[in-house]
């Protein structure tokens, strides 16, 4: 079977070997190099590690020019991969590892304590340094792969759901494909051969779906950064003629406010697209003043990461609308009876189309609620005008999401639960300037429970994203259901002015 990620790779790998495939902290890597390091890598996986076909493989990094490479290489060795986010604690990672039923994990320098502390905690797994894979640099041409059927799993991407617990969701090779296809088919959309800026992390679904994969099939150039400096991600959309970016409304806002900002060419980027929280109207006018139209996205890992987008020529008529699907997704709005919803009737937005996962990794009661009847239910609230523009409204799932990451609440409730003196909390989100939500937490307690104890627990247990940056103890029981659950809703209206009212604990 050749439709897959490693097939493309070494179609580009053949035909324009001396093109940049790859740009990290100035080095460049070219498709007939990074074609034979991740073969090379692959087959030391195979023969050396024995990975075998449908084998978990974990990646634990951040952004680095080995991190792509490795990633491509568990592709072609028949493993599945599973990115994992290198700022989790030991326990974050030990339950990846269970649920996913990981057998080898490869870990950049600096990491592998962290690796070493989370194998402790479980069945152990084999740990591959990045040293090997640095090793496998230079070499032989090579293209070996070993290709899986397309609708067998690829990769595994762990995402917060409802419940409060990750799960993972699949990807296939069929998937992929078309996720790459729908997105090449209009006029605002990728294009073979272009060059994409990511400064997100690789190991996220943007960064590796819409970062990774899209520019390794259509044989562009995927320039990587650590992390976001704004002044140098403008430098770099101007110096690398970069025609496509994409990030959560926080970066958009970042580079605008950059000095280099005002006077940067920025004539080449024709694809900019934005999602994780509302845009505001000022910031699509800024971008807009300078020839590029920020098209809203509403998504979700479960759908690809891109289910609908705004044409351009609607981005500044309807700014908190996401389009109204894409060529080959439908996206609309049910009712409670699971009936399509009168148009401007609020519901569940629903999805179906090519790039829908075909479910959860080992988890068939999860796969079965999501999706129903060919839609993907995806817990959030939404809305539809008369054309079908789609708006979102809420989230259903009650997630958190701070800079465009995933935080669940109740992750958080249960690691503060566990806290001797902590009576009851609730755990909402609070408006921030910088990364739109950020975690706050009401908590009732006993004794000499205070603010300080609850973030150094919180610290010691989560990754530092998640750890709550207001935490407000109340005198007063929290407010119930007739059920005995805590009145969420009751709790948000309470404290909807949590980030004016109190300060900010770290």
């Amino acid at each position: 079977m050749t439709a897959t990620i490693g097939s493309a790779l070494d179609w580009w790998g053949r035909t324009k070997p001396d093109a940049t495939a790859l740009v990290f902290d100035g080095t460049e890597l070219t498709y007939g190099a990074l074609r034979d390091w991740s073969s090379r890598f692959a087959r030391h996986l195979v023969e050396t590690v024995n990975v075998a076909p449908g084998d978990r493989v974990g990646l634990l990094g951040p952004n680095s020019l080995h991190w792509p490479v490795a990633a491509l290489a568990v592709l072609k060795s028949g493993g599945i991969l599973v990115p994992l986010n290198s700022r989790y604690k030991p326990a974050e990672l030990r339950k990846i590892a269970d649920d996913a039923g990981l057998s080898v994990v490869v870990v950049a320098p600096g990491l592998e304590e962290l690796a070493t502390q989370t194998a402790a905690l479980g069945a152990p797994f084999t740990a591959v340094g990045f040293a090997d894979l640095a090793a496998l640099e230079q070499g032989a041409s090579d293209d070996f792969r070993v290709d899986v059927a397309p609708d067998e799993p690829t990769s595994v991407l762990f995402t917060s759901g409802s419940t409060g617990l990750s799960k993972g969701v699949i990807l296939t090779n069929r998937t992929l494909l078309s996720i790459v296809l729908e997105n090449t088919l209009t006029e605002e959309g990728f294009r073979p051969g272009s060059t994409t800026l990511l400064v997100l992390p690789l190991a996220f679904t943007p960064g590796l779906v819409y970062g990774l994969l899209i520019t390794t099939v259509l044989g562009g150039t995927l320039v990587i950064e650590p992390e976001l400096v704004p002044s140098r991600a403008v430098t770099l959309l101007e110096k690398h003629s970069v025609q496509a970016i994409f990030g959560v409304p926080l970066i958009f806002e970042a580079l605008s406010r950059a000095p280099e900002f005002a006077d940067a060419d920025l004539s080449s980027l024709k694809t900019a697209i934005v999602g994780g929280a509302a845009v505001p109207t000022a910031l699509l006018k800024r971008w807009s003043d300078k020839g590029v139209l920020l098209r809203q996205i509403y998504g979700m890992t479960e759908a690809g990461g891109v289910a609908t987008a705004t044409i351009a020529s609607e981005a500044l008529d309807y700014p908190d609308r996401c389009g109204t699907g894409s060529i080959f997704t439908d996206v609309t709005v049910f009712d409670a009876d699971g009936n399509p919803a009168e148009p401007g009737v609020e519901g569940e937005l629903v999805v179906r189309g090519p790039g829908v996962t075909p479910g959860y990794w080992n988890d068939p009661a999860s796969t079965a609620a999501a999706l129903r009847d060919g839609w993907l239910h995806s817990g959030d609230l939404g809305e539809r005008d008369e054309a079908g523009r789609v708006k979102f409204v809420d989230r259903l799932k009650d997630l958190i999401i701070s800079g465009g990451i995933n935080i669940s609440p109740v992750e958080l409730e249960a690691a503060i639960a566990a806290i001797d003196g902590v009576v009851e909390v609730a755990v909402i989100a609070a408006d921030d300037e910088r990364f739109g939500e950020t975690p706050a937490a009401i908590v009732t307690v006993t004794g000499d429970v205070d603010e300080a104890a609850i973030i150094e627990h919180c610290s010691a247990v989560l990754a530092d994203f998640k750890v709550p940056r207001y935490v407000v103890i109340s005198a007063d029981p929290l407010p119930r259901l007739p059920s005995g659950k805590i009145a969420k809703t009751v709790i948000r209206e309470q404290y909807k002015d949590v980030h004016v009212r109190f300060e900010k604990v770290r």
